[in-house]
């Protein structure tokens, strides 16, 4: 496309130069992230085309999707002339739409073999949240996940874990395995020693009651910490 074309208005365009049309012609394959959020917001404003303003928007999130999640109503009408609040909700709920149809598809793989199946199982519902969330999976002892339970919500630093309450889940749902799972918003996956001693602590009520804590999952947009993996799931007074 040409740099004359791109500052001109969408509808006068070649048609095939057009978001929707090219969709209709091509596929939705065909079109780039900014055509596609260009299609979402409908038109740009008095000084640049629905692509153009939909391409700005993709810079100030680094061109990454996860990033442009990320972003409020309030933060994309603040920050974008052309973009008002019904244009801002229409972008944020597409982006959640993305999210819940992740979560769909995990549904149909419930059966956890390994850390990142359980990584996988988490991302979506933590990867976005500017504040942590502590949540658990309730595993069968043929590891298909029984349900899965948000235990609480906290600050950007750390969030509240209520042992009693994680395990009667476990109970009332005739669960075998717990794997616990929380993210860090700041992006840095280590865990801390809060994190540790909850863990220890988890894995030692859940053995008092016949149960197993199966892995401690620290999530982060990208990456991901196991304690299992690291082989520090059992309390270092407990390993053989």
């Amino acid at each position: 496309m040409s740099e004359k074309t791109n500052n001109l208005p969408i509808k006068s365009w070649a048609t095939e130069d057009r978001p929707r049309e090219k969709m209709l012609q091509k596929g939705v394959s065909s079109l780039t992230d900014a055509e596609l959020l260009a299609i979402l917001i409908g038109s740009g404003n008095s000084n640049e085309s629905a692509v153009q303003l939909a391409q700005r928007i993709l810079l100030h999130a680094d061109n990454n999707l996860n990033s442009l999640a990320k972003l409020s109503v309030n933060d994309l009408v603040r920050e974008f002339k052309g973009i008002g609040q019904a244009k801002a909700v229409t972008i944020c709920a597409a982006m959640e739409l993305g999210k819940r149809r992740n979560v769909s598809e995990i549904l149909q793989r419930s059966v956890i073999r390994c850390s990142n199946d359980a990584y996988q199982l988490f991302h979506p519902h933590l990867c976005d949240l500017p504040h942590e969330e502590l949540w658990i999976a309730l595993m069968n002892r043929s590891a298909k996940v029984i349900v899965k339970v948000k235990i609480s919500q906290g600050g950007t630093g750390e969030t509240t874990a209520d042992i009693q309450l994680m395990l009667k889940a476990a109970i009332s749902n005739l669960a075998s395995g717990i794997i616990l799972c929380h993210n860090h918003p700041s992006g840095n996956y280590h865990p801390s020693q809060s994190d540790d001693r909850l863990t220890h602590k988890l894995y030692r009520s859940a053995k008092l009651m016949d149960l197993s804590l199966l892995d401690h999952i620290i999530v982060c947009d990208g990456s991901y910490y196991s304690y299992a993996d690291e082989g520090r799931l059992i309390p270092t007074d407990e390993r053989i």
